[in-house]
């Protein structure tokens, strides 16, 4: 019997907000244990919540990003559950009214085309709920200390339907919700920080059939490959246990990312075990018309849009955008200076951008930020090489020198004297006549109708100009020349 894998994804994003969700006192990460917390983080006698605006604010702008509708009026329940990293032994959450309701999640399918926009397929949400993040337990040889410094940090909770079917759509399901929430400015989505968690719902079922699997939870996800890796790994754990003649349990399993392998924490827990009741403390929340507008006008255009808007009006490859679009700031340094150099010139914009400018980044372990390059450095090195004033290996040297300095690029070739030279009209035919007299079968070749033949020529010819010729001239001068032979 053949069987497919139903695969359900809950995201946890932390909301990068300046103070925690239910308290004023600050959010953030790498503080000194125990340092970020105050009477509310604490559950000390007698505190009481007071909602973060602007995490609900935040969680509005991720619903209109990921088409959610906005629910008019939504609550706050108590979810119970006892463990060291919970102050309350309860959190703060949404159950039955949450904010975000439906939307979908748009991917690239695995397996498209690299050279151009492979199809896409668009991922159902059931909800985005807003919640308060815990504590963090530190485990060590003899004990475990508890850092309540997450505690109360203001964290978003998406939820898929069980609509993913193989690891690599769980992978670009991921991907695709964390270059969103960064788009959007809602999270840095930082994994190795906490900011974007995810534990994954698996379960198999025969080809055909409509009704779920026993499902099993994976936890301890705690990268993007790990989640790949992870489901893969339970599929094929389900597949060998049903093919022995055993059967699943729903349960809760740690993945090792490091061994590849996973084992059983729990049984999984059921709804009805948090025993969620309305928070007596926190009022409904409506959110009007007006709310939810002010909040679209802040929306950023989506990456794939961008992409395709990049396809089409700039008529950048697929390969090149697919390096710009990840990051948003990247994105719109290319199209600043792809702006700046002028019609025609985007692709040659796009291609210092992946292959030179983000290999020095990297090498230097630069953000874009920190940049010194401009996009209007960029463009105008490329219109220098477009013009012929520059020939594109003194172009490398004064990227290199640009990058490094900052300096505009025409001062870096006067300071340098790499100007392609124009190089006298005679010297230049009698380069270009020494050229072809010394290649007879390149100019066989060219009279009988094979124009690429002519680049056997240009070489000699660089050779004696010392490589400063212009190429535009030198090109000219040749099939002027050949055209009277």
């Amino acid at each position: 019997m053949n069987y497919e894998a139903v695969i359900g994804l809950e995201v946890h994003i932390q909301i990068k907000t300046h103070s925690k969700v239910f308290t004023r006192v600050g959010a953030g990460y790498g503080h000194e244990p125990n340092t970020l917390t105050d009477p509310v983080v604490l559950a000390l006698p007698g505190t009481l919540p007071v909602m973060n605006k602007a995490a609900l604010d935040a969680i509005i702008k991720a619903g209109l990003l990921l088409g959610c509708e906005i629910a008019a009026v939504c609550k706050w329940d108590r979810k119970q559950y006892f463990y060291p990293d919970s102050p309350k032994n309860y959190q703060i959450s949404q159950y039955d009214q949450p904010i975000c309701i439906g939307g979908f999640v748009e991917i690239e399918l695995p397996g498209s085309a690299r050279n151009v926009m492979g199809e896409h397929k668009n991922i159902p949400l059931t909800r985005i709920h807003l919640e308060e993040d815990v504590g963090k337990l530190n485990h060590h040889v003899i004990d475990s200390l508890v850092d309540y410094n997450r505690a109360g940090t203001p964290l978003m909770e998406i939820v898929s339907d069980p609509a993913m079917h193989t690891a690599e759509e769980a992978f670009a399901y991921l991907t695709s919700i964390r270059n969103t929430m960064i788009y959007g400015g809602i999270s840095d989505c930082d994994m190795e920080k906490g900011q974007l968690r995810c534990d994954a719902n698996i379960s198999i079922r025969p080809v055909g059939e409509t009704k779920l699997g026993t499902k099993v939870e994976l936890k301890n996800l705690n990268s993007i490959s790990f989640v790949r890796d992870g489901i893969a790994h339970e599929i094929k754990r389900q597949l060998a246990v049903v093919a022995a003649g055993g059967k699943l349990i729903q349960e809760t399993r740690d993945y090792d990312g490091q061994t590849g392998t996973s084992q059983s924490l729990r049984s999984k827990e059921m709804a009805h075990d948090y025993r969620y009741f309305p928070d007596p403390d926190l009022m409904p929340v409506h959110v009007d018309v007006a709310w939810k507008n002010s909040l679209r006008d802040t929306c950023p255009e989506l990456p794939f849009d961008k992409q395709r808007r990049f396809l089409s009006e700039y008529a950048v490859p697929y390969t090149i955008t697919s390096v710009l679009i990840p990051e948003r700031k990247l994105g719109d340094f290319f199209e600043a200076a792809a702006k700046l150099a002028g019609p025609g010139r985007a692709q040659a914009v796009g291609n210092w951008i992946a292959n030179d400018f983000l290999r020095e980044l990297g090498a230097g372990k630069i953000a874009l930020a920190a940049a010194k390059i401009t996009p209007a450095h960029l463009a105008a090195l490329v219109q220098l090489v477009d013009a012929g004033t520059l020939l594109n290996a003194a172009a490398k040297e004064v990227f290199a020198e640009m990058f490094a300095t900052g300096e505009a690029p025409a001062a870096i070739v006067a300071r340098l004297g790499l100007t392609a030279s124009a190089t006298d009209a005679g010297e230049l035919e009698t380069w270009c006549r020494d050229a072809i007299a010394a290649n007879p079968k390149a100019l066989t070749e060219f009279k009988a109708g094979k124009d690429s033949a002519i680049n056997a020529f240009k070489g000699p010819i660089m050779k004696a100009a010392k490589g400063k010729a212009n190429p535009k001239l030198v090109d000219e001068a040749l099939r002027r020349l050949l055209a009277s032979l």
